[in-house]
């Protein structure tokens, strides 16, 4: 744990030496640390980026590997541990780095909010849930649910994005953190109804089940997309938090 906060640490010290540049000043982060904060954040930390970008490549790539050789395949009637664990373990190392490290924590909460939400506009492609129904791959109580609250996330993104140009301040509105909130709950509901579908299922022939979700390609939606997903919308909520700080730090000021 020591290793992965020292590690992370580095990746994000400036190489100029500085810790930030503009209007600097101290203050203490929300876990009670020394970090920089500015009214315009312009610190660059692109050995991160880096970092982060091959740690997903990584991910999608055991992903890939994982399920190709089936392991993510549960047997009908009991719970789909192998999948949950493919959406958890993602989610919690994103949650320990946030605790352990104050560069990672600086990394998301200073992110393009503008890119965070328009990468949610890629799920309207939810509705090909709906055609697998259709084609009798998926069941319909999966399909539909997943399909609806996807595909309302995806159409809604430009109009969010649309409000973020117009209105700097949405960023920190009620509005903009109901939305995250109902992204989040959309893909916690379509896992917990596949998990529940798959249970349900008795292993007859010809049923119609949530096990091909446990298999290349759809692996791809509870194995990597649905984690990273809800890792950008808490990258946002928390992006939301900051300005709020921050803003009743100017206040003060």
């Amino acid at each position: 744990m020591a290793s992965l906060k020292t590690y992370l640490d580095v990746q994000a010290l400036p190489r100029n030496g500085t810790a930030a540049t503009g209007d600097a000043v101290r203050r203490l982060d929300e876990h009670g640390g020394p970090v920089v904060a500015s009214s315009h954040v312009t610190e660059r930390i692109p050995a991160m980026r880096a970092f982060v970008a091959v740690v997903l490549a990584l991910w999608l790539a055991g992903v890939v590997l994982l399920g190709a050789g089936g392991a993510f395949v549960a047997q009908p009637g009991i719970p789909p541990y192998p999948v949950a664990i493919g959406v958890a373990a993602p989610l919690i190392a994103f949650l320990v780095a946030l605790s352990v490290s104050a560069a990672f924590r600086r990394f998301v909460t200073h992110g393009d909010t503008l890119l965070v939400a328009a990468i949610q506009s890629w799920r309207w492609a939810g509705f090909s849930f709906i055609g697998l129904y259709v084609y009798g791959v998926l069941p319909g109580l999966f399909a539909w649910p997943a399909a609806l609250g996807d595909m309302t996330i995806g159409l809604t993104a430009p109009l969010i994005v649309l409000a973020l140009v117009r209105r700097p301040g949405f960023a920190a509105s009620r509005r903009f953190v109901i939305w995250n909130l109902l992204g989040i709950l959309d893909l916690v509901v379509a896992v917990s109804l596949a998990a529940i579908v798959q249970m349900m299922a008795t292993g007859a022939p010809g049923e119609v089940t949530a096990a091909p979700m446990a298999r290349l390609p759809l692996l791809l939606v509870p194995g990597f997309l649905v984690p990273l997903f809800i890792m950008l919308h808490l990258s946002a909520l928390l992006q939301v938090r900051r300005a709020a700080k921050e803003a009743a730090v100017s206040k003060v000021g």
